[in-house]
């Protein structure tokens, strides 16, 4: 299976987990995930009073500068402890 492949599985199995991850395994699912796909942020951060939007920019802005491939590579690792950690429905 291709990193892409995997990227994609792990991206509907990160979906049936048992209960919801806690707000800072979120954040990360999604840094990692918009890096992977996207690559650097590409927008402008949120307005003062959109907390969790900010959030969401600001750990993704943090992924700045990794690679797409390695961006993938973690957010499989991640997905695959969470599996662990959790359990999948």
């Amino acid at each position: 299976m291709s990193l892409e492949e995997s990227f994609k599985k792990a991206a509907e199995d990160v979906k049936n987990l048992a209960s919801t991850p806690a707000d800072a395994d979120l954040l990360e699912l999604y840094a990692l995930f918009k890096q992977g796909s996207i690559g650097d942020c590409n927008t402008t951060r949120p307005g003062m009073l959109d907390f969790k939007g900010k959030a969401k920019w600001d750990s993704w802005n943090g992924k700045k500068g990794m690679s797409k491939n390695e961006a993938m590579t973690q957010y499989i690792a991640k997905v695959a402890s969470l599996i662990q950690s959790i359990g999948k429905n």
